[in-house]
């Protein structure tokens, strides 16, 4: 008896302590890491706590069958009866969204900037200038960017860094929705990383224009050798 007391006093701590890790990191098929877990439940209990919004991440190895990733959230956001945010990624399908079981959370953070493909307003007005085919487009492209998890994203990368690379841009974009949460609601977060993610969005800015600007160069150079060539063949 002593014995079954102590196996079901095992049993209910390990079913509690599973619970808690699989509050804010809700599903994780991906990165089975124990400091990525930690982190985004210290960060997620914290926002709670402060603001009464659940902020939850779902990493995904693929999408069930049949659903999109915004039919699978719907599905997911009637287990919550608190106000809750979904931060979801599944990399078969390469598709990263957002969605809140209330619209009135949208007030709180900016979902297209979130989302955004572009990181920098320099980076977006370089697209703007060479992809908009109307001027309104080229405004609506100019002020999109500030994106946290597609930048990063969409490096490339090594089999091997894949899950680094995974867990880096979900983490940053899980802590920008945080923070911005947090801020709207005059809170400063004990747990917020926001120097962490400006950090890791500055080298994808130093990428991307080391990358146009090596194209410029290369563009000058093969300009002026070819009006060299044409000069000597005059």
């Amino acid at each position: 008896m002593k014995y079954s007391r102590g196996l079901l006093a095992l049993i209910l701590t390990l079913f509690f302590n599973s619970s808690l890790v699989a509050q804010y990191l809700y599903k994780d098929e991906l990165i089975f890491n124990p400091a990525f877990s930690a982190e985004i439940e210290k960060l997620g209990l914290e926002l709670y706590q402060t603001t009464g919004i659940s902020l939850r991440l779902v990493m995904l190895k693929k999408l069930p069958d049949s659903k999109n990733i915004v039919e699978y959230e719907k599905e997911l956001l009637g287990e919550f009866n608190t106000p809750t945010i979904l931060l979801t990624f599944s990399q078969m399908e390469s598709k990263v969204d957002i969605l809140a079981n209330e619209t009135s959370l949208y007030n709180y953070f900016d979902k297209e900037q979130v989302l955004s493909p572009v990181a920098s307003p320099v980076q977006a007005f370089i697209i703007a200038l060479f992809y908009s085919n109307s001027f309104s487009m080229f405004k609506d492209t100019l002020s999109n960017y500030g994106g946290t998890i597609i930048p990063l994203l969409a490096q490339k990368s090594k089999d091997e860094e894949l899950l680094g690379k995974y867990s880096g841009s979900m983490f940053n974009g899980y802590a920008d929705i945080a923070e911005q949460i947090a801020a709207s609601k005059g809170i400063v977060l004990k747990s917020a990383v926001g120097s962490v993610n400006q950090q890791s969005i500055f080298f994808v800015k130093l990428f991307f224009y080391g990358f146009i600007f090596y194209g410029i160069f290369l563009y000058i150079k093969r300009k002026l050798y070819l009006r060299k060539q044409k000069n000597e063949t005059k």
